[in-house]
């Protein structure tokens, strides 16, 4: 007997067709359409400044910060002022819209960061910024170009607030670490909070079906669902539909 995710399931809007399988299938949605920060700016479609308001699916949602071109180690002090900006003004609009909880890319670039600076800068900015953004919220960092999970673990571990997890994205170490995904998970333990779910061929990034890759992907899921019970999930799927029929044929949905 699986276990039942459909209470912690969402569809992320790198899919266009998101809103609709999201409200089809009973699902949450990972607003994503923002990962560009100058959308906070403008009068963004589908969403405009109004907010998201527009989507009235009345869905849970997670949403995901600006990105590009943001890393909160910056070397360039002006960099993480930008850097900064960009997340302060994405965390308020996502709590004025009603979503508390929010992915962000951890930041770290291979070869132009070294890790312990990395690991040490991202501490200083994100106990900073905890200390200095109150009420009910949680952060959940994100492996991208990690190679190794321990980093974003040990910022986690320093910040010591609650509000800042991690987001284990399976994807990303499946086709950028060495480490196997049994250790990603086994060693980032109760820290996962949010999992990003999708597949490729281990050697590039390519978001494909869960079916579609090297990954394992119903053990990968029931060793996230024995290690770490209260985890939510993101399919972070181009074409997701077909990877919501998988779950519901192997008995994670209904």
């Amino acid at each position: 007997m699986k276990t039942y995710l459909g209470d912690r399931l969402y569809i992320s809007t790198i899919d266009r067709k998101a809103h609709q399988l999201a409200e089809k299938y009973g699902l949450g949605l990972e607003i994503a359409d923002f990962c560009v920060g100058s959308n906070l700016d403008d009068d963004f479609e589908p969403y405009g400044r109004a907010g998201l308001e527009k989507i009235k699916l009345g869905l849970p949602m997670v949403f995901h910060f600006p990105f590009a071109e943001l890393s909160p180690c910056a070397i360039d002090p002006k960099i993480r002022e930008v850097v900064l900006y960009r997340h302060r003004q994405a965390l308020h609009f996502a709590l004025q819209n009603g979503i508390n909880r929010l992915v962000v890319h951890g930041g770290y670039i291979p070869l132009v960061y070294f890790p312990q600076w990395f690991v040490a800068e991202s501490i200083k900015y994100w106990k900073s910024f905890m200390e200095s953004e109150q009420g009910e919220f949680t952060i959940y960092l994100e492996n991208v170009m990690d190679d190794d999970c321990c980093m974003l673990k040990e910022i986690v571990r320093q910040v010591d607030d609650p509000r800042l997890r991690l987001c284990l994205d399976v994807g990303h170490s499946n086709c950028i670490s060495p480490q196997s995904i049994e250790e990603w998970v086994v060693l980032m333990g109760e820290d996962i909070g949010h999992v990003h779910i999708h597949n490729n061929d281990g050697g590039h990034d390519q978001h494909r079906p869960l079916d579609e890759g090297t990954l394992q992907m119903e053990k990968v899921l029931d060793l996230l669902i024995e290690r770490v019970p209260d985890c939510s999930f993101t399919i972070e799927c181009m074409d997701a539909e077909s990877s919501v029929l998988w779950l519901k044929d192997r008995g994670y949905l209904g």
